[in-house]
């Protein structure tokens, strides 16, 4: 699923204009990505939660040529789905 079916989904189900859905989505993932930038955990009950992961810095190795390299610090997100969540998927 794209942003533009969670949108179309929000406009057939709910009956909110196009520009009003869009805009509600934007503003919803725009509010997850700053919690994110703040290094604040986004839960959402019954999904999962969202969380930035401070990966070290490291050495890694070229599978190809056996090189070794420094792969720098970085920060990733990483989800976490909640029980709910496995437990629809896995009906």
């Amino acid at each position: 699923m794209t942003k533009n079916d969670l949108i179309i989904e929000i406009v057939e189900n709910i009956g909110y204009s196009r520009v009003e859905a869009q805009k509600m989505v934007d503003d919803f993932f725009e509010e997850i990505k700053d919690a994110l930038i703040r290094d604040k955990q986004v839960k959402i009950s019954g999904f999962g939660i969202f969380e930035i992961a401070h990966k070290k810095e490291r050495i890694g190795r070229n599978p190809k040529n056996k090189v070794e390299a420094t792969i720098k610090a970085r920060n990733v997100v990483k989800f976490r789905p909640s029980n709910k969540l496995k437990e629809k998927i896995n009906y």
